[in-house]
């Protein structure tokens, strides 16, 4: 019998990586795909498997035209069926005023965070409908929630991804197809993520501030902890939506800003 596979799309070091490796742990096969870095994506391949697991790599765009399409087709066709998909590509510019972003900037924003979304529902759904179950789990952020100043972007596009969460919802929950949307409302202790996005030296100190032993930045292994329990609920009790933050943490609808992009 083939192991289940588990589709990850943005599977960096952060919550796409570990949610991989948790996956993996618990016998299914981690298909995972990112849009750069190969050596990156061959490392956490290699520390799959060096754990027991099985998994793949992919070097795929999301918003170049077809190729969504083509990587479910082709895992469908030549590895298994997707039980499991993780939508898990980020779509932050950083602070930008709203005459410093550009449209070009504004409209990347929307193919990343919401069309990339619909494409992958759009060719991985038949599937799943056929099948009578699937389950796909949708990373999302505080910028769902709530807009601030200088995320015009960031939270057009992801306010467009929790509604189309709740439209595939909608039409599909009834179908055996379990639609999950995840805010992560605070920083997570990622490098290539709010690494890349504070920088090296600003990610560090905030680390060694906030994180580490603080426990106060959001750690990728325990995000993948509720990753995999959502995949597994038993239907007559799914969840659609919950939010995940730092015990230290404010909530999204108690302070008006977001620290970590000032």
């Amino acid at each position: 019998m083939s192991k289940p596979v588990c589709l990850i799309l943005g599977a960096g070091a952060g919550i796409g990586g570990n949610v991989a490796k948790r996956f993996a742990r618990e016998g299914y096969h981690a298909c995972l795909a990112r849009r750069s870095d190969r050596a990156g994506l061959d490392r956490l391949v290699a520390e799959i498997e060096a754990e027991g697991g099985s998994a793949s790599g992919y070097m795929v765009n999301a918003v170049d035209e077809g190729s969504i399409e083509q990587l479910v087709t082709d895992i469908e066709a030549d590895v298994g069926p997707i039980t499991v998909a993780v939508f898990n590509l980020g779509a932050q510019i950083g602070d930008r005023g709203l005459a410093s972003t550009s449209l070009k900037a504004f409209e990347m924003g929307w193919r990343m965070a919401t069309l990339s979304l619909f494409r992958l529902a759009q060719v991985l759904f038949p599937y799943m409908e056929a099948r009578g179950s699937g389950v796909l789990l949708v990373t999302s952020a505080t910028s769902a929630m709530r807009g601030n100043a200088g995320q015009h972007s960031h939270a057009a596009a992801i306010g467009g991804r929790r509604m189309l969460c709740q439209s595939l919802n909608a039409q599909f929950a009834s179908k055996g197809i379990h639609v999950a949307h995840i805010v992560v409302d605070g920083a997570v202790d990622a490098p290539d993520t709010l690494g890349k996005l504070l920088g090296p030296e600003r990610f560090q100190a905030l680390r060694e501030t906030k994180g580490l032993e603080h426990d106060g930045l959001i750690l990728p292994a325990e995000v993948a902890n509720t990753y995999f329990h959502l995949a597994h609920q038993h239907r007559s009790a799914w969840t659609f939506e919950l939010d995940l933050r730092a015990f230290s943490d404010l909530a999204w609808w108690n302070h008006a800003g977001s620290p970590t992009l000032k």
